[in-house]
């Protein structure tokens, strides 16, 4: 019995280390993309209406969720379930905003982002 116990925990670490890894580049990448100003990043806030002088504090808001969640598996304590947590309020904002605006044909990515934070939240949690 011990002995599957263990082997689920390790389950769970694993999921929990890849979903995590996941989330970080995920977020880091996009965060870049936000502070180039990438076309797809300048077109899709434009119209969502997210004015572009934003466009440095949400790529920052992503950077440090991912920063949060890599401490968080280094294990610093309460950082990335803290990080995570951030990180879903942030990309159900998205996710609102697609819908306030109605623009559904590209709503997947905020969702996808939002279900990689829940999920690293989630993994946290239960770790």
């Amino acid at each position: 019995m011990a002995d599957a116990r263990t082997r689920e925990g390790q389950r769970m670490l694993i999921a929990y280390v890849v979903v995590t890894v996941v989330t970080i580049a995920a977020n880091t990448a996009v965060a870049v993309a936000d502070f180039a100003r990438a076309g797809f990043v300048l077109a899709n806030s434009a119209e969502v209406g997210v004015p572009r002088s934003w466009l440095p504090v949400l790529g920052a808001l992503k950077a440090a969720g991912a920063a949060g969640l890599a401490l968080g598996l280094l294990g610093v304590p309460f950082v990335g379930p803290a990080a995570a947590a951030g990180l879903v309020l942030f990309f159900a904002g998205a996710v609102a905003a697609h819908l306030r605006a109605r623009v559904l044909r590209n709503i997947a990515v905020p969702a996808a982002f939002l279900a990689l934070a829940a999920a690293s939240l989630l993994l946290a949690a239960v770790r």
